[in-house]
Formats: C-alpha cells, structure tokens, sequence
C-alpha cells in the first residue's frame, strides 16, 4: 500500500480522530440490528488504544440532511463499543459520547481524553458542512485531534469533510487497519490477480454496473452476470424475456459489452434457465425455464435456474481469484434467493481461491449460507469497492499521506 498506515504512526499520548463506518441497522427502538461494521473496526480502534492514544471516533448514520435526526443518532453505539471492547484497557469504561461533533463540547471532551479513552461523536451528517465538504467544517474537525486516521472505506468513495476535507488540515493522515486490508486485497484484485480471474455480477440494473463491467473485460478471464440486469443482456441479444425487469434504453451498451468480451478473449456467461414467477411476491406461482425461446408473456425471471447454478459453479471451481459483487436474484425473498446463496457456497468450497465479496445482499448470503468465515475477504464497501473494481481513486484514499 503506498498510502502512510496507522502502524507508521507514533500514537503514544495523541488524539486520533478515526473515521470509521458505523452506519448501522437501526430497529424502530433504537437497538442495533446487525453490528458487523462496528465490529470490524474494532481492531483498529484497539490498535490505537493499546498504544496510548486518545481515540476520537467520528461516523455518520442513516441521511439526516444536514439537521439533528433523534432517530438517527450515534448514542446507541455507545453501549455495543462498551461492550466489544471490553477488556481493552478498561475501555469498555471509557467510551464517552459527545453530543455533537464539533463545536465547543466537542472539543472540550476530546481535549479533556486521557490515553486509552475512546470519545464517540454524534453523527457528522447533522452538520450540512459534512456532505457539502465545506472547508470551515473540516477544519473544526481537525481541531479534535493531532492525527487522523481513516478506517471507513464504505466511506472512501465520498468527498465529504470527514473523508477528504479534513486531510488538508491535519499533518499527516494516514489509513485504518480495516482500510489497509481493504485496499490490499482489491488492489491486488485489480493489479496482479492469480488466474483465472472470475468475476459475478449481479443486481437490478446495468446503468449501475455497466462502468465495472467495462474496467473487469480489461482484467478478467471471465465475467458471470447474474440478477435482473441478466434480462437487458439477453433481450438485447433478441431473446424475449416477458415481465422481466429489462433496461430497454440500456441494449446497446449490453451488446457493446459482449462485443469487448468477444474481442478480449474473456468467457462471457448468462444465466441459460431461470426461475420464473407470476408476480413478484414471496407465495408467487414458479417455473423454471431454460433455453433460447420467448418467456410466457405474463412471467418474470426472479432467479438463476439450478442449470446456471451448475454453469457458473463449475466456472468459481476452477478460479484462482474471485470477485462477487451483487446477488443473482430477488434475494430478500425466499423462493428467489436459491441462485445467490448457491453462488456463496461455491465461493466457500473453492479454497484454494482468493475470494473477495461487496455488496448487501451478497455479503448477507455468506452469513445466510453460514459460509463468511470460508471467504478471504468480505469488503465493508459495497459502493467504493466497485468504483475502486473500476480503476476510480476514492477521494477518501486518494487524501491520505503517500508513505
């Protein structure tokens, strides 16, 4: 990694405002639902802690626009830090929580923190200055601490103040543990993979994915496209795909992509049967349907048939790097989520591979697979990890300190 890391960093004594990723699943109650992003920061925050620093935590939550949103406030993570970093220098004592995340009681509590103290931020996206990148908002932040640290690469492919505009007002800034490890793995994903590369695309829309597509024709040796954007390939190849979701305006770049796939050499695979419903609904009528012909006019495609499974399982055997992005269905429904926790277990079973996973419903199918801890690495960033699959600089990468 040619960015500066944590691990160069002389932490002894220092106040370190860490950007992390806590945007969290949140019930109606305010308890946490799903605290993975929380805990895989939790070495990081560690990291610093047994070196003495004064660790001030700063994330956002949810999309309050630049106002207070009590539904969406950070103070519920307070108690899960306590208890995740329980153990760690008596942390799990010392996590405090600031009401806002600068201004004078910011700045009083993070001045105040003794080395091993961990202070929580209220959410950053309270303040319009965070999402606007407004300089004078940065600069408060900088206020908080003697170094900054980024551990948030969910947050990575923004250009909020947190992320890049804070950088230009702190000395050196330099990347978390979670970052480090993020941008090794796809950067070697993206650099110098071990071949054959696969690459499995799924999703609603081609408009969304298109531009990774483009960037993995480049690299791979074969590219898997799964989920609804399959139905705008195939209707752009002529087949006629009933209800299905079909991105009509979208066939020529569809087409297009094939003809760079055709011209690099690169297997190009579609789904070749598919789970078709009457309605889109969970107690939906089902088919399956394979072959080349006209879909029933009044069915849509919710998910990859047991024949695709098969093709595209066989491909992931003989991989020896894979990167999955995006499910192969309807996967928050049951009947349709067969074709995406299939593809998570032959990610599992092929061992010997690298495996890198991003995105929601693809990350979700390894837990619901009970097959996550098989993979090499499950990104925390389903947005920046396909821009940076895309050969974009992150800003947020882009504004740290060259080692």
């Amino acid at each position: 990694m040619s960015k500066l890391s944590i691990r160069d960093l002389d932490l002894a004594g220092k106040r370190v405002l860490l950007r992390v990723d806590f945007n969290v699943p949140l019930s109606k109650d305010g308890t946490i639902t799903d605290d993975t992003r929380i805990r895989e920061t939790i070495p990081t925050i560690e990291y610093a802690l047994r070196r003495k620093a004064r660790v001030v935590l700063a994330a956002h939550l949810g999309r309050p626009k630049g106002k207070p949103v009590e539904a969406m406030s950070l103070r519920p993570v307070v108690a899960r830090l306590r208890m995740l970093l329980d153990g760690v220098l008596d942390a799990d004592e010392n996590v405090a929580f600031a009401t806002d995340c600068v201004g004078p009681v910011a700045e009083e509590m993070a001045a105040k923190l003794e080395p091993g103290q961990t202070l929580l931020l209220e959410n950053l996206r309270f303040h319009e200055g965070e999402e606007s990148n407004d300089p004078a908002f940065a600069q408060q932040l900088a206020r908080l601490c003697d170094v900054y640290v980024n551990d948030a690469f969910g947050a990575a492919h923004r250009a909020h103040a947190s992320t890049e505009g804070v950088t230009h007002f702190v000395p050196r800034a330099a990347a978390g543990l979670l970052m480090e490890k993020e941008l090794n793995y796809l950067g070697k994903a993206v650099a110098e993979p071990f071949r054959p590369f696969v690459a499995i695309i799924g999703g609603a829309k081609v408009s969304d994915k298109i531009e990774v597509i483009n960037a993995l024709l480049d690299r791979v040796d074969s590219l898997l496209i799964g989920g609804a954007m399959a139905y705008t390939f195939l209707n752009a190849q002529g087949q006629s795909t009933g209800k299905s979701l079909v991105e009509g305006d979208k066939t020529a770049i569809a087409l297009a992509a094939m003809r760079k796939a055709e011209e690099k050499g690169v297997k190009f695979l579609l789904p070749v049967d598919h789970v078709l419903a009457d309605r889109f609904s969970a107690d939906a009528k089902t088919q399956i349907f394979s072959g080349r012909d006209a879909f029933p006019a009044a069915w849509m495609a919710l998910d990859i048939g047991p024949e695709t499974i098969k093709l595209f399982s066989d491909e992931v055997a003989e991989a020896a790097t894979v990167v999955w992005n995006g499910p192969m269905g309807v996967a928050e429904l049951a009947p349709f989520a067969k074709g995406t926790n299939a593809i998570a277990k032959a990610l599992a079973k092929n061992e010997d591979a690298i495996t890198i996973v991003g995105g929601g419903d693809s990350v979700a199918a390894l837990h619901n697979s009970g097959v996550a801890e098989k993979i090499t690495h499950i990104s925390t960033g389903g947005g920046a990890s396909l821009e940076f699959l895309e050969g974009k600089m992150l800003p947020g990468v882009a504004a740290l300190t060259d080692k």
